[in-house]
């Protein structure tokens, strides 16, 4: 009796201590993980860029993010992975967080912060709870539907409707918290546990977003003054030709003249105003040409600078693994 008292205690001893590994077990990974991790500085620096709150911290670190470029980086992140304006990913079931590094052009500083919020938020969703996942899921689609306004963002969602619909939500629960700066009241506090100050890191997007939307702005307006100096440039050059064919008539008609002073010098008069007025024409025509020139040139090159941008961010300027 006492033998079968003694294996029974030793029995629920082992299946209360299983029971607690299993209700632990996301706990036991995660030390294993982080054991002997120390984050890089430039990690850290990252997470405090963001200001990520401890938990937040917490689930970067286990995932060992890494900051490269090149091949390494794109041996782990598969060219498209993001349709947003980030360059990373996030492996599943906390296999690890790749930043691609961005080389030292001004115009993109926050790219890696971002990016850096964006994968971990993603590490955060596995992570829910059904319920929480589904309270989560409720006010994202409900922001999505009837509060988004940006349609640029709008535009990404949809892009990732197309290449992964089973993902979405996923997907703007990364988004809305990093580059939307004004959330509902119930996001604002769902996302206050994984940022201290949320409103800097949409900062970061609004810094570097603006780098392209300055451009495509600046760009809308050469076009639209491109298009009234071609419009007045179209209508000069047509008046020319009736100012032409008119002076030609003219010519011909004091040639017949000649021989009648009196009529030959009166209409003279009329003919060299005709060409004053013709060559007035041609200098003002020939001024908008080169102001139209010159914009010209200024459209380019703001498109240029626009489209090196966009490669940078693109994933299809990064290498092949």
């Amino acid at each position: 009796m006492k033998t079968t008292r003694l294996q029974l205690a030793v029995l629920v001893m082992l299946l209360g201590c299983t029971g607690l590994a299993l209700w632990q077990r996301q706990a036991i990974i995660d030390w294993l993980l982080l054991r002997n991790y120390t984050p890089p500085v430039a990690v850290v620096q990252l997470a405090g860029d963001d200001t990520m709150t401890a938990k937040a911290r917490h689930l970067f670190y286990v995932n060992h993010p890494q900051i490269s470029n090149g091949k390494l980086f794109s041996s782990h992140c598969p060219a498209g992975s993001e349709k947003t304006v980030v360059l990373g990913c996030y492996l599943g079931n906390d296999h690890g967080i790749y930043l691609y590094q961005i080389t030292n052009d001004p115009r993109l500083n926050g790219v890696e912060q971002v990016t850096a919020a964006h994968e971990m938020l993603h590490a955060a969703y596995r992570r829910l709870s059904s319920g929480e996942r589904t309270k989560v899921d409720a006010m994202l689609m409900s922001y999505y539907q009837h509060g988004l306004t940006d349609q640029r963002i709008k535009d990404t969602i949809d892009a990732y409707k197309q290449s992964e619909p089973h993902d979405v939500v996923n997907e703007m629960h990364s988004i809305f918290g990093t580059e939307v700066a004004d959330l509902p009241a119930t996001l604002e506090a769902y996302y206050q546990q994984y940022f201290t100050d949320r409103s800097k890191v949409a900062a970061y997007t609004a810094s570097y977003q603006g780098e392209f939307t300055s451009r495509k702005a600046q760009v809308a307006q050469y076009d639209a003054q491109l298009q009234d100096l071609g419009q007045q440039i179209d209508a000069n050059n047509k008046l020319l030709d009736v100012q032409k064919k008119n002076l030609n008539t003219q010519s011909q008609q004091l040639q017949a003249e000649r021989g009648n002073v009196g009529t030959y010098n009166r209409d003279v008069v009329t003919y060299n105003q005709l060409v004053d007025r013709y060559n007035e024409l041609v200098a003002q025509t020939k001024r908008l040409i080169s102001q139209y020139n010159t914009i010209v040139d200024e459209r380019n090159s703001i498109a240029l600078e626009e489209q090196q941008l966009t490669q940078e961010l693109s994933a299809s300027s990064l290498p092949s693994k």
